[in-house]
């Protein structure tokens, strides 16, 4: 008996690689791509292509090695050219990637979104920001799922909205700088009135007076054109008011006069950690701050006491405190001035060579 054999004609097995697929006019197409590449490809971090494509060929199933049809991609792309085709499902294609590298995407996109959620919320009966360990509990407690192929600010949108159902959370406000022509202030002022915005500060001088203001962000586009039609302008001077003050003065229970003021949730690290400080603090200053020991004042976020509120808040004032909060609000672990100083020459370095690059 005669045994037929089959030839793998038109057929190119890979093996270990990152699948990127989309589905256009009911047919599937695949490339095959290095892994770890398809993001950095997308966020312009990788600009060479064969870096990206293992082929630059068009597949209708990858693993089995079956390619594309000619016909099937002119009639879904328009064209057999296979480079350009490539391209165009390497930038709106669905990333085929394993469980455990899903698992991780997702958990990173989670993270991110708790982020977003604290940046722009605060907590409505102590007025002052949650923490990022706090959000994540919270979104947990609502069941929130992270879904893949939406934006983490948009899901984060939804998260806060979600969570003012069931939490005493709000929309940290936003603050304006608004001017309009003189004989529209008064309009101006009604309309703010409406809104139940807060007036910080108001100008009246001039042909166009201005008022600095804060209000809910969900605002942001009927101030927008309210502010249009009266051919004044406007000026976003902070998108999370509450987060720039936390940026610029450390929390009032920062005193280390007693461990009972410190932040519940931080109470037991502080108190881990307020013997060394002390300690450090006593080399440091000598016997000056020895005389005025309980009256120290110490800035958490930069792990540092001070001898008098002046030169705490001359410090809440410096690029070293504003340094370590942008660190703080992304977990990172605070440096000293010397460290923040090389760190911030540094970012100033990689910015420039990230300018001046082509």
């Amino acid at each position: 008996m005669s045994q037929k054999l089959v030839q793998p004609i038109g057929q190119k097995r890979l093996t270990n690689v990152a699948v990127v697929r989309l589905k256009k006019r009911g047919i599937r197409f695949e490339i095959a791509c290095y892994k770890n590449k398809v993001l950095s490809w997308r966020s312009s971090v990788e600009k060479d292509l064969d870096e990206v494509l293992q082929s630059h060929i068009v597949y209708s199933n990858v693993s089995k090695g079956v390619l594309a049809k000619s016909k099937d991609l002119v009639a879904a792309f328009g064209t057999d050219d296979q480079s350009k085709i490539c391209l165009e499902i390497l930038d709106k294609g669905e990333l085929q990637v394993a469980g455990k590298e899903r698992e991780s995407q997702l958990s990173n996109q989670f993270r991110d979104i708790a982020t977003i959620v604290m940046e722009k919320t605060f907590n409505v009966e102590t007025q002052r920001p949650y923490t990022i360990s706090m959000i994540e509990r919270l979104m947990h407690e609502i069941h929130f799922a992270v879904d893949p192929n939406s934006s983490s600010k948009k899901q984060a949108l939804e998260v806060i909205h979600e969570l003012q159902k069931h939490f005493p959370i709000k929309r940290s406000p936003m603050r304006l700088r608004i001017c309009v022509p003189e004989k529209d202030f008064s309009s101006l002022l009604e309309k703010l009135n409406v809104w139940n915005a807060s007036i910080v500060s108001k100008d009246d001088s001039g042909s166009q007076p201005s008022v600095i203001c804060e209000m809910d962000p969900g605002l942001y586009r009927d101030c927008s054109e309210f502010v249009s039609s009266l051919k004044g302008r406007f000026e976003l001077l902070a998108h999370s008011v509450h987060l720039e003050e936390v940026s610029r003065v450390d929390h009032c229970d920062d005193y280390a006069e007693g461990p009972s003021r410190l932040p519940k949730e931080s109470a037991d690290s502080e108190s881990q950690l307020s013997e060394k400080l002390q300690k450090q603090a006593t080399v440091s200053g000598g016997n000056e701050n020895a005389k005025g020991e309980g009256k120290q004042i110490k800035c958490s976020t930069c792990n540092t006491f001070f001898g008098d509120s002046n030169e705490f808040r001359n410090h809440s004032k410096s690029d070293w405190h504003r340094h370590n909060v942008k660190r703080k609000t992304r977990q990172l672990p605070a440096l000293t001035e010397e460290e923040c100083s090389a760190d911030m020459e540094m970012g100033d370095a990689r910015a420039d060579l990230k300018e001046y690059s082509f």
